[in-house]
């Protein structure tokens, strides 16, 4: 009997494992421009399909040493897609497991079979301030849930592609819906890192919500964990792609603080867009806006950045004087020079994070 669950946990894990193919994309047509994400999950070439079967072994054979708790652990968190809230599945971080000519710590080969099949080094990743193992280094032992972990974006070059000069939209949406966020602030208030606001189109949806823990799930259904649901919030907005936009928000993201400054997750099936001035060249007159794909996080916002923007003749500032401490993020759906939409106001779905300075 036990070594029919174990089998049976190591099968249903097997059949979970990532698609080799398909990139999750929702918002087709502007691949590689200035400003996106570079990094998409890339399909595997048909070259490497000959080592499917090694790999099935191998995983196989690691698998059925792990002790069944942790393979329920594991089950758990990949079946669920991150959604439920999975502990930590701490294991050896020095075993190695090969694959054709390739050789991968234990770590990374889970993550390869159950996250990332192109994923190549270990440099590529980030850990989620939630693991047990953030902020250690080389531990004996190491969290290998996969998704305690998400892929870093890899920004192009500000001058390697066009720009989104989003300013009409910048200038509209603070000053009008959320002129209760700037008395926030100015009142002296500091129990709050930073406030959000949901928006369909040119609509803001719901109370501003005032944020005090490190972390924050913003959502719209997820099966496990609290923070911000959109999906508890009464729209009256009955235009189809709002409602179609709407659905595909799913896990949503994760928006937390840290040392260096303030992370967003992508935890949702389709691509999100960020518009940050601190994601940019200083010395640039226009903002990009960059496309993170499912499962990759972007560091988009800098204090320290933040303060040293502030300076009397920047354009940005004279149009909207707190547009340094102010990110928008937009769910499936794109704006700017490389899309149809030009402003974010144009976006189905989209929110705007204000924050706090230090």
């Amino acid at each position: 009997m036990f070594r029919t669950k174990r089998s049976g946990l190591v099968r249903r894990l097997w059949r979970s494992r990532a698609p080799v193919e398909g990139d999750g994309e929702a918002d087709r047509g502007t691949h590689g421009s200035g400003g996106c994400c570079m990094g998409k999950t890339t399909k595997v070439a048909k070259s490497n399909a000959g080592s499917e079967a090694e790999l099935k072994a191998l995983t196989h054979s690691i698998l059925k040493k792990i002790k069944e708790k942790q393979l329920e652990v594991l089950l758990q968190a990949v079946e669920s897609k991150g959604g439920a809230r999975s502990p930590c599945l701490l294991l050896p971080s020095k075993v190695d497991a090969k694959v054709g000519q390739q050789s991968y710590s234990l770590p990374m080969l889970l993550y390869k079979v159950f996250r990332w099949p192109d994923l190549r080094h270990s440099s590529e990743l980030k850990r989620l301030s939630c693991c047990e193992s953030y902020g250690k280094i080389n531990p004996e032992l190491v969290c290998c849930n996969p998704h305690h972990m998400s892929r870093l974006c890899e920004l192009d070059s500000p001058d390697s592609g066009p720009s989104s000069s989003d300013t009409g939209g910048t200038t509209y949406s603070a000053p009008v819906g959320l002129s209760d966020s700037l008395a926030l602030q100015e009142s002296g208030e500091r129990t709050h890192w930073c406030v959000v606001a949901y928006w369909e189109e040119k609509t803001r949806v719901g109370r501003l919500y005032s944020v005090q823990e490190p972390s924050l799930d913003i959502f719209y259904d997820l099966p496990q964990g609290n923070g911000f649901c959109l999906g508890q919030l009464c729209s009256d907005n009955k235009s189809q792609l709002v409602q179609m936009v709407r659905a595909k928000i799913g896990y949503g993201i994760q928006l937390t603080r840290e040392p260096d400054g303030v992370w967003v997750y992508n935890r949702s099936c389709y691509p999100i867009f960020i518009k940050s001035a601190t994601l940019d060249n200083p010395d640039s007159r226009t903002l990009l806006v960059h496309k993170v794909f499912p499962g990759f996080s972007i560091k988009a916002f800098d204090y320290d950045k933040a303060c040293s923007l502030q300076r009397p003749n920047d354009h940005e500032f004279t149009q909207q004087p707190r547009t340094g401490f102010t990110v928008q993020i937009s769910f499936v759906k794109g704006w700017g020079q490389c899309y149809t939409r030009q402003f974010i106001s144009s976006c189905p779905c989209w929110l705007e994070v204000i924050f706090n300075t230090r």
